[in-house]
């Protein structure tokens, strides 16, 4: 079983070092717990990647709502993230509702339907972000009011989607909600064809002025001590909607790997600037 947890620890540190640094804040005793969870959260995320058609994106999540429902038990043994997995839900309690619900939500991540409104977008982004947030909390310090993690979960989301528009663009897929386009008179069809106007400039600043509305929740809310390390990737949210709205929203400059560091590493010393 330490070969599993090493080899989630591997995947984390490669696939989302920002989480992996936060991890190192954690106490010894639960980064494992840690490195397993985020494993299966990159595992499931980058479905849409592995899988490249949806049929075979929707076996894979399948796969894994399948072990969370106790079914798959020889594969889940031979799979090192399935089985660092289960053995922290088990030793940890956990309940597998919120990371079924995540499955499910990423299953929007294999289609080309567009986000419909803000509505949906918060809910996706509840489903994902919020609910890993809030599970790493429950391994750190016990439950965690969804008062802090939601809207966590969502000012990170909005912000990785923001950064990932191009991406998204290219694949013929729109996070940016309809509701916001259309308020601000934005043909769908002139964001997947890349171009940038004065006026998908005013809808992206909506969507970035709502990602900081969350990030203004957490702020005045009250963070268990116990459960700071994993609220320390959100540390980068902030400087990255301050460059997102600097800079062209089809070539956006991400925060250089020193500088993630650094403000997680002066988070971990000051948790007043994890959300600031």
């Amino acid at each position: 079983m330490q070969d599993a947890f090493a080899y989630c620890a591997e995947l984390v540190r490669q696939a989302d070092r920002d989480r992996f640094l936060a991890s190192l804040f954690a106490p010894a005793e639960h980064r494992g717990a840690l490195h397993a969870l985020y494993a299966f959260n990159v595992e499931v995320t980058r479905v849409r990647e592995a899988a490249r058609e949806p049929l075979p994106g929707e076996i894979r999540l399948q796969w894994w709502t399948d072990v969370l429902s106790g079914e798959r038990g020889e594969e889940a043994g031979a799979n090192p993230v399935a089985a660092a997995l289960l053995a922290t839900i088990a030793q940890y309690r956990l309940a597998t509702g919120p990371l079924l619900d995540l499955i499910e939500a990423r299953r929007f991540d294999l289609y080309d339907e567009p986000m419909i409104d803000i509505a949906a977008l918060e809910t996706y982004a509840k489903q994902t972000s919020s609910a890993l947030f809030a599970v790493a909390a429950q391994i750190l310090a016990g439950d965690v009011a969804h008062t802090v993690t939601d809207p966590a979960g969502v000012a990170e989301t909005i912000t990785h989607l923001l950064q990932s528009l191009p991406i998204h663009a290219a694949r013929n897929q729109l996070y940016v909600p309809l509701e916001i386009l259309e308020r601000h008179e934005v043909a769908p069809n002139q964001v997947l064809a890349g171009q940038t106007t004065a006026k998908l400039e005013e809808a992206l600043g909506e969507l970035r002025a709502l990602a900081r509305n969350h990030l203004a929740a957490v702020r005045v809310l009250p963070l268990p001590r116990e459960a700071l390390p994993a609220f320390l990737p959100l540390t980068r949210v902030r400087p990255s909607l301050d460059r997102l709205e600097r800079g062209d929203p089809f070539t956006p400059t991400v925060l250089s790997p020193w500088r993630r560091q650094w403000l997680i590493w002066r988070a971990s010393r000051n948790p007043a600037r994890i959300a600031g």
